[in-house]
């Protein structure tokens, strides 16, 4: 229920404007200007009890803590480490960040990127923060975690090794940014480790709410550079690698000093006068903060020689910096990665922002995770989204009409998981155009029969066990059913789906509504049958009432002689639910004719199982559940029914007869508790909090 009442308290946050960059959420709860003023008026710097300087914050497998990479290393703070520290020395640049000890050059990438955007890297850290009389040794930085921004604290307490910082440093020794940056992302991922490995688009839409397209640079559009160009100028983040072909390519320096299999920022793209020509040049950065290119165009380069002065950009200095041709740096990188920021993060009048929208969900095994289109069955169990796109792009680049949209899936916190052995599940997504007929219409799940009979409109590039697939689209206006899956089914995870659009679009969840047609099935005392009052007679005993152990052998004794079902017998939990369903009478004892009512339901819901156990097993698989539960009248939606499977499935994903049984009585219960309750149907109940502890402890 904690997980419940979590969830519901993030769905109200977010409706009063909780997580957007200027209300972030405060991570864990920790208030950053409290837990700074609490500790300037105690005389103490900041120790954080969530990452503490110890060996669980480096990692668990290489950074573990029987590791030698960690062995000897002691946190220090920025004062122990220097006798004039400062936070960030004349604005943060692109040669504050020298790799460390730590695979994580894609997140050194994105921070360099960063770096180039005045009004992103405001967002991203914090002003007024330093060294100096208010010191306390906290700080504060603001990343974007699926669909909302967290304001993540640290203690200044960073890993040292022979005397100096292990991971990220800057080439200014008294200089901390972006080691201190480093640090809350490692907080906020789990540890250290956790950073090892990955894609410069998670970096780039984590410091900014963006969105990150993937073009591999052999299939690239012809007008690749014009988009990169274009890209820049709108303060887009861009990023490149040159892929490795085996493990011992990793971080292999070819003989013109590339490196493979390491993320490189892209900062700028020009055009010079060459030799009678136009030559189109691209600016790379290494986040090494140094190991450049040493061919055509690269620093010193004779080609310089013939570019006039005015055109010659500085191009000398070993920063990790250079130029090269374009054309050599689409024969020499093998993909590209461009970053599209949010509305909210775009200050310049000259820029058109996209629109966007942002939806979270889960997969949850027996119940949202469906699989992939080859998992036919269950595929349509999987969440839905509808997409409305009525608008076509005003000034089509590519002379194609159509509506333009980038639709990104992520799964979360993948990397924090590490440290239990899970890593990234492969994930994709499939487009359906939506008919006609179904057209306005969010509240329902299309069924499995839906997507026999249809084919995918689109799809996502690839499954792929990447923390996002991301895929530009352009389609015809019309509505569009977008379902996102992992590959294989009952793969549990978190996910947030979002819609970029050049134009408005109208996104919304498609879900079943929360209905139940319930019957009226009451059989009153002069209603029962001769033969059925004789056996209420023995079974109830001289009190004339069956109580729920009696309930509990009376059921257990009828389902042990059925073959064709399985059970493991009623509870007594079951029976008292079922009791405080048919009592009328609040004695906590069943009557006459609520025995005789109770036995009809029980009649009617043995013959719904048996309908919807389509192999002939004897249990109902969950894929079968939701089919049952229709037939029983009720209509549940993606949430609910999740609750369910988690509250009423084995670990084979499979719901035996007591259980089923159970789960349709609390269900009736609920729902005829709430219509009591709310007799004009207003849909709302309003509660003291007595009334709600009576009402939750049924």
């Amino acid at each position: 229920m904690s997980g419940v009442a979590s969830t519901l308290a993030k769905k109200r946050a977010r409706s009063a404007g909780f997580g957007t960059n200027a209300n972030a959420n405060k991570y864990l709860n920790q208030d950053y200007e409290a837990l700074r003023s609490q500790c300037a008026s105690q005389g103490q710097l900041f120790s954080d009890p969530y990452f503490p300087a110890a060996p669980e914050s480096l990692g668990f497998n290489e950074l573990g803590p029987n590791s030698s990479k960690t062995r000897g290393v002691q946190w220090k703070r920025p004062k122990d480490l220097s006798s004039r520290p400062q936070f960030i020395i004349g604005g943060a640049t692109r040669t504050d960040i020298c790799q460390g000890a730590l695979g994580d050059c894609w997140l050194l990438a994105a921070i360099a990127s960063l770096t180039l955007n005045e009004d992103v890297m405001a967002r991203v850290v914090p002003s007024g923060q330093d060294f100096g009389s208010g010191y306390a040794g906290i700080f504060h930085f603001q990343f974007w975690q699926f669909g909302e921004w967290v304001d993540v604290v640290i203690d200044d307490r960073l890993p040292v090794k022979d005397g100096k910082l292990l991971f990220v440093h800057s080439e200014d020794g008294n200089e901390f940014w972006s080691a201190l940056l480093e640090k809350a992302y490692a907080k906020v991922n789990g540890s250290y480790e956790a950073l090892s490995g990955g894609s410069t688009t998670e970096g780039f839409e984590d410091f900014t709410g963006g969105i990150a397209e993937q073009y591999e640079l052999r299939k690239a559009p012809a007008n690749m550079f014009q988009i990169i160009q274009s890209a820049l100028a709108s303060g887009a983040l861009l990023g490149c690698s040159i892929d490795i072909t085996s493990a011992a390519d990793s971080e292999a320096i070819t003989r013109q000093k590339l490196v493979k299999g390491h993320a490189y920022s892209l900062t700028g793209a020009v055009e010079v006068n060459y030799r009678g020509g136009r030559e189109k040049l691209v600016r790379m950065r290494n986040p090494w903060g140094q190991v450049e290119w040493t061919g055509a165009w690269s620093d010193g380069s004779s080609e310089w020689n013939s570019v006039d002065s005015s055109e010659r950009p500085n191009a000398n200095a070993e920063d990790g910096e250079f130029w090269m041709s374009f054309s050599e740096f689409q024969r020499q990188y093998s993909r590209i990665e461009i970053c599209t920021l949010t509305p909210d993060a775009v200050t310049s009048s000259n820029v058109k922002p996209w629109s966007v929208k942002n939806y979270s969900g889960m997969w949850r095994s027996g119940s949202t995770a469906g699989g992939c289109r080859n998992n036919a069955h269950t595929f349509w169990m999987n969440p839905q989204f509808v997409i409305k796109v009525n608008e076509e792009d005003d000034d089509p680049t590519d002379n194609e009409k159509g509506c333009s949209l980038v639709v990104g899936l992520i799964q979360k916190n993948r990397r924090r998981l590490r440290k239990q052995g899970e890593d990234m599940h492969t994930i994709g997504y499939a487009i359906y155009e939506v008919p006609p007929q179904f057209y306005g219409q969010t509240n329902l799940h299309l069924d499995k029969n839906f997507f026999l009979t249809h084919a995918q409109k689109a799809r996502s590039e690839t499954f792929i066990n990447l923390r996002e697939v991301c895929t530009r689209f352009k389609l015809p206006p019309g509505e569009y059913l977008v379902v996102p899956s992992t590959f294989e089914p009952n793969k549990d995870g978190d996910f947030c789906l979002r819609v970029f659009s050049e134009k408005q679009t109208e996104t919304q969840r498609c879900d079943d509504p929360v209905e139940a047609k319930l019957i009226d099935e009451t059989v009153s005392d002069t209603e029962v049958e001769g033969t059925f009052r004789a056996m209420f007679m023995k079974l109830a005993g001289t009190d004339m009432e069956i109580s729920a152990s009696e309930l509990r052998t009376i059921l257990n004794r009828v389902v042990s002689k059925r073959t064709d079902i399985k059970t493991d017998g009623f509870s007594l939990d079951t029976c008292r639910t079922i009791v405080n369903l048919m009592d009328d009478t609040g004695n906590g004892k069943l009557g006459l004719g609520e025995f005789a009512t109770l036995w009809k339901k029980v009649q009617r819901y043995m013959n719904i199982y048996k309908e919807n156990d389509l192999d002939g097993s004897g249990n109902i698989s969950t894929t079968e559940f939701r089919g049952a539960l229709a037939k029983a009248g009720f209509t549940l939606n993606d949430a609910i029914y999740q609750l369910l499977v988690a509250r009423f499935a084995d670990p084979t994903l499979n719901i035996d007869f007591d259980d089923f049984v159970g789960c349709i009585m609390r269900l009736e219960l609920m729902f005829r508790v709430f219509q009591r309750m709310d007799p004009h149907k207003t849909g709302f109940l309003e509660l003291d909090f007595q009334n709600w502890i009576l009402l939750t402890m049924i």
